[in-house]
């Protein structure tokens, strides 16, 4: 037998950090995920501990670091996973997940949870540093402009064609960045872009969409190389009325909420550089 690749972490780890020095408190809401690799053959082999940084010292990393203060979140990985393989001997790759919970303020200091949640991932090994921004559970709805029709039929097909239709989903997008950036500039326009690509895309499908929605990320900003996307196809059936006596021109639906479908893809930059990252 002989070891394949391996790797360890802290996992989600929650962090509120309120910052005060203005009568406007600031609200940042994380989860934190430390994910280090290296020579670490023999604590698997042997049980010998001697190059492991323990998972709770990372955790307590996260807290020592916020201290300072925080700021892009982009940045924030970046600072941890360079401090991990830059002070663990045994370590030679760090990556640190950052989820961003969104907060909208509707005071001083009083807030309401807000949509989506904004991701960054940073990696840091000798084969240089990468940055992934993202956001999550982001759901977007169109009540008209979706068709989906001309696909191909088999003998347990039962789906009817429709050239209106409500398509909703709740996107999933990461984006590869080439080199560093005003990463909340960068985010603020990449967002913006999923958002208007998809009420102006008139869909024949959410794979059309995606691609769309893919396309204007990638033109939001010249650093960012190559865009992800999952979306889940959140479906609304139209309800039955006639056994009441009652029509429906498409205005009465059932939301679903599985089995669904699921459409993911990306979207490169021509003669973008392929990292060769398959965890990002």
């Amino acid at each position: 037998m002989e070891l394949g690749d391996n790797q360890y972490g802290k996992a989600e780890v929650r962090l509120v950090r309120v910052d005060r020095d203005t009568d406007e408190h600031r609200l940042t809401d994380l989860t934190v995920t430390t994910t280090l690799a290296g020579d670490l053959a023999a604590t698997h082999l042997t049980g010998d501990n001697a190059g492991v940084l323990p998972t709770d010292s990372q955790k307590n990393t996260v807290y020592a670091f916020a201290r300072d203060g925080i700021g892009e979140i982009e940045d924030f990985a970046l600072r941890l996973a360079r401090h991990f393989v830059g002070t663990a001997p045994s370590i030679t790759r760090a990556r640190v997940r950052v989820d961003q919970h969104a907060w909208e303020r509707v005071g001083g200091h009083s807030f309401a949870r807000g949509a989506g949640t904004r991701t960054a991932t940073a990696a840091v090994s000798d084969q240089g540093e990468w940055v992934v921004s993202g956001v999550e559970d982001l759901v977007l709805l169109n009540t008209t402009g979706s068709e989906f029709h001309g696909f191909h039929r088999d003998e347990y097909t039962t789906l009817a064609e429709t050239s209106d239709r409500i398509l909703a989903t709740a996107v999933s997008a990461r984006w590869r960045h080439s080199a560093p950036t005003d990463w909340s500039l960068s985010y603020t326009a990449a967002h913006a872009a999923l958002l208007g690509a998809f009420a102006s895309t008139h869909s024949l499908s959410l794979q059309q969409t995606l691609y769309a929605m893919g396309e204007k990320v990638i033109e939001s900003g010249s650093t960012i190389d190559e865009v992800r996307l999952s979306l889940p196809n959140k479906h609304h059936f139209l309800v039955d009325l006639a056994p009441f006596g009652l029509d429906n021109p498409g205005e009465v639906f059932y939301a679903a909420d599985r089995p669904y479908g699921l459409i993911e893809g990306s979207v490169r930059r021509p003669g973008a550089s392929d990292p060769g990252l398959a965890w990002w």
